[in-house]
């Protein structure tokens, strides 16, 4: 066999096993979300969890929300943003009206940094403290904002919200 035949078969092996990886995450979400909706969510270990299985090792980054009623109990998991190896662009407006769509009393931020490293950026604090300052005004809490990287870090836990 030459060498191109040997990577053909090896991309062929590394698509199938992607497409496997790929359906093994749908269903572990589905059983994560479907488990998650029906508890209140108490610590930040909760959301940490979820947003793990949700973001690592995704090689661009994704922003999600985790809409909660008013005893925390979740009422929907949303990818609102998608963006790049180095970035996502997160429009406040949207994020509140999908609260508002939602009927949400409080929410849960995550994202993921595909560099690995979980620390929250400058930027990561700034987008974060307009969504408070945006949900704030129709009576939407942010409890956490989750960066996952290596680790998962918690900015409520920092001080940071």
């Amino acid at each position: 066999m030459n060498t191109a035949e040997n990577q053909i078969d090896l991309f062929d092996k590394t698509s199938r096993e992607d497409l496997i990886i790929q359906q093994a995450i749908k269903i572990l979400e589905s059983r994560a979300t479907y488990h998650v909706e029906k508890q209140t969510v108490s610590c930040p270990d909760d959301m940490k969890k979820l947003a793990r299985l949700r973001l690592a090792n995704l090689e661009h980054e994704v922003f999600l929300a985790v809409f909660l009623d008013n005893r925390h109990q979740v009422i929907a998991t949303d990818e609102l943003f998608r963006g790049t190896v180095d970035g996502a662009a997160v429009y406040p407006r949207e994020v509140v009206k999908e609260a508002l769509r939602r009927n949400a009393a409080a929410v849960v931020f995550a994202h993921n940094h595909p560099s690995g490293n979980s620390e929250p950026s400058t930027a990561d604090g700034n987008i974060t403290k307009k969504l408070v300052e945006a949900l704030n005004l129709v009576d939407v809490r942010v409890l956490d904002h989750i960066v996952v990287g290596d680790d998962c870090t918690s900015m409520a836990e920092l001080g940071i919200i």
